[in-house]
């Protein structure tokens, strides 16, 4: 067999796991008709409600809160044809992973699972590639087929090395133009090019927009393990260094923390939700989780 060949038999049997996965857990975690990942916001205004703590502020409804006295805010009818584009991240700190599975394993199973989410109702799914050196973009189309075209063109990306330095604001640029269709956004990523929060307030103003940040345990707590290399999977720069050291081990667990409490807050900020998955979790799972969060919180209606 060749080489070209065992690999393509690998990513179909990828592709295979991820179909099973993917589509047996979230039928069973997941109930109802319409089980798409996030609501999108429809044309249609519908019935005006009271605020509750996580709403958008941009859909309060003044006229009804001056009358009622109290926060209002107005729900709109689902649009049951959405277009979802993902913005895939695959740059060279992406490529890491020390437990079950690498952040580019996960990456690739969160967009087969927005995929399947959104094929449920004939959404159309498109994405915007970025990784490090390039950008590519896949048309927005609809079925099942499409995605697993889409699916096996990112299980077998690899970086052309070729175009100007490209990261996550260039790729969120795609999806802010006027000429885009209203829709839902998706970014999945591991948040760490440091500019893309300005983007990322563009493509909210505009679309229903999901940030998934992807985070291996390893990147957020090191073990007492000697002393060991660290390499930059983006720059190249390599580092030893000494985990013996509980100060040194305490500083690295600090600044983890402090960084995904920046994403949050940046996410927040830019008007997005957040969702993070981690490599060594059960991720269907807080897949599951999320969508049934919002689905409720999407649901709720005005107190008789």
């Amino acid at each position: 067999m060749t080489t070209t060949a065992l690999g393509d038999e690998r990513t179909r049997e990828l592709l295979r796991r991820l179909e099973l996965d993917v589509e047996r857990r979230l039928d069973g975690l997941l109930q109802g008709d319409y089980r798409g990942l996030v609501n999108g916001r429809g044309a249609e205004p519908g019935e005006a409600r009271e605020y509750q703590p996580g709403d958008d502020i941009r859909r309060m409804d003044w006229n009804v809160t001056a009358r009622m006295a109290s926060p209002h805010v107005r729900d709109t009818i689902a649009d049951r044809e959405l277009e979802t584009t993902v913005v895939v991240d695959l740059s060279p700190s992406v490529d890491f992973g020390t437990t079950v599975r690498r952040k580019s394993e996960l990456v690739l199973a969160i967009v087969a699972a927005i995929g399947m989410l959104t094929d449920r109702t004939g959404n159309r799914l498109g994405a915007v590639v970025v990784d490090g050196s390039d950008l590519t973009e896949f048309r927005a189309r609809t079925g099942r087929r499409n995605l697993l075209a889409l699916l096996q063109r990112l299980a077998t990306h690899a970086p052309s090395g070729a175009g100007a330095s490209a990261g996550l604001a260039d790729a969120l640029r795609r999806l802010s133009s006027p000429s885009r269709r209203r829709g839902l956004a998706v970014l999945v990523s591991d948040l760490l090019d440091p500019n893309w929060d300005d983007a990322l307030k563009a493509v909210s103003r505009r679309h229903e927009t999901l940030v998934v940040e992807v985070v291996d345990p390893r990147e957020l707590e090191l073990p007492n393990v000697g002393v060991i290399e660290l390499r930059d999977r983006e720059t190249g720069a390599v580092r030893e260094i000494d985990t013996r050291s509980r100060k040194l081990r305490d500083r690295y667990a600090a600044a983890g923390r402090e960084r995904l409490a920046d994403h949050a807050r940046r996410v927040r900020e830019a008007g997005a939700d957040h969702l993070v998955l981690r490599t060594s979790d059960d991720w269907v799972l807080e897949l599951a989780r999320f969508v049934d969060q919002r689905r409720r919180r999407a649901g709720r209606r005005p107190h008789p």
